[in-house]
């Protein structure tokens, strides 16, 4: 369960298994704003206060704050899923 706040993992595991070839443009807007505004609660949430679910979401979805590639996004990307890369 993802901490108040914060976009569900189901939110997140919906976007990013669905192909972005079959992504309307308001989907692909959707999905940046959401991941923008998860990331900025990521940012602003001390790593002390998260739960212990909130962080590995934040490990597996690469919401980190380091840059690193998401492992999701990584798997899209060997897949050929991730045509905005």
């Amino acid at each position: 369960m993802s901490d108040t706040g914060r976009q569900s993992f189901t939110d997140k595991a919906s976007a990013a298994l669905k192909p972005d070839s079959e992504k309307s443009t308001t989907e692909h807007l959707g999905d940046k704003v959401k991941g923008n505004a998860d990331s900025a609660g990521s940012t602003l949430q001390p790593q002390s206060e998260k739960s212990y679910g909130q962080k590995a979401g934040d490990t597996l979805s690469g919401n980190s704050n380091n840059n690193d590639e998401s492992m999701m996004d990584k798997a899209k990307n060997a897949l050929g899923m991730n045509n905005n890369k």
